[in-house]
């Protein structure tokens, strides 16, 4: 039974938000106030440059990353791990610490792939990368990664109940995309 504190302390985890943390520690603006508004790793590199987006983008894959892991040393069954998962994905979305007000959950979402499974976390970057290096353009590349991603894990692990939670991260990612999607289709995503 305390397999399952695990959920929430990966909520919490989730809810530091990385952007916010190194936008006030290299005095930067709120991304929550500048560019696009999204504390995230690509609005992070519109207000302050690569080495700031760089680290948001680790600490953000870090929050994902790191409740998997600690779930796996806690050998919990994949049941609980995907409840972790979902946890600390939603925690970076709707973080408690910061008014419910969070990033879109790419870089979460890569570092709960790499805590599963370092292959499949390996394959879901190299997605990103290889529809970066085509179309450069970030969030195409995060969607394409993101709605692949469900194939992948029923290829490399197998699992239904780790399907279900990556079948419904990729809605989310394109829920939380919208806004993109409809300048992606009007030739107007940057």
């Amino acid at each position: 039974m305390i397999e399952w504190l695990l959920v929430p302390a990966a909520y919490l985890i989730g809810s530091i938000s990385s952007a916010i943390i190194v936008c006030r520690l290299m005095g930067l603006d709120d991304p929550r106030e500048q560019g696009s508004g999204n504390p995230g790793a690509t609005n992070v590199m519109r207000i302050g440059g690569k080495k700031a987006a760089a680290i948001t983008l680790v600490g953000d894959a870090l929050k994902g990353l790191l409740p998997v892991l600690i779930s796996k040393v806690m050998g919990v069954d994949t049941l609980i791990m995907s409840f972790v998962v979902f946890a600390a994905f939603l925690g970076h979305l709707y973080p408690v610490f910061f008014a419910f007000k969070g990033g879109k959950g790419v870089a979460t979402t890569l570092g709960v792939s790499l805590g599963v499974s370092w292959i499949l976390g390996v394959v879901v970057f190299g997605t990103w990368i290889i529809v970066y290096k085509i179309s450069k353009i970030s969030s195409l590349s995060a969607l394409v990664a993101a709605v692949l991603t469900p194939a992948y894990v029923w290829f490399i692990l197998g699992d239904e109940y780790l399907l279900t939670v990556f079948i419904i991260i990729p809605v989310i990612l394109l829920w939380r995309h919208r806004t993109n999607i409809q300048r992606l289709i009007a030739g107007e995503e940057k």
